[in-house]
């Protein structure tokens, strides 16, 4: 005889990410993903550069003047940010798979850290193209 199913709580009906207060963890997760989907989709573009700017001297100045244009500079900034990101998120990722900072105070913090560090890496490199 098969056994009745087991209640369970019934799931969140607020879903609203904007206004969940998330964990460090929960941010460090999210920002990962969408990172990694904006790295993805920028793959195409940066390709048919690499590809315009060896093809001629002339394509090689299109390229140039159009990485020198505002929205792409301010693309940039969004790409060192998600680079960024997406690697300190990666390598915590890898580190608490082989069980190192899993105790809730070291993954917070280690949360933090990649939060943080994508953070200042954008910033300096926005620093720097000014």
């Amino acid at each position: 005889m098969l056994k009745p199913m087991a209640r369970h709580k019934p799931a969140p009906k607020f879903l609203n990410l904007l206004l969940i207060k998330l964990p460090p963890g929960g941010i460090a997760s999210i920002g990962h993903r969408v990172s990694g989907v904006l790295l993805f989709l920028c793959i195409p573009l940066l390709a048919w550069w690499f590809g315009r700017s060896l093809e001629s001297a002339e394509g090689f100045l299109q390229v140039q003047q159009a990485l020198n244009s505002t929205p792409v500079i301010l693309l940039s900034v969004l790409l060192v940010w998600s680079l960024s990101h997406h690697l300190l998120a990666g390598i915590r990722h890898l580190l608490l798979d082989i069980d190192i900072g899993l105790e809730k105070t070291a993954a917070r913090t280690s949360a933090w850290l990649v939060n943080l560090g994508a953070v200042l890496a954008t910033t300096w490199y926005a620093v720097n193209l000014l």
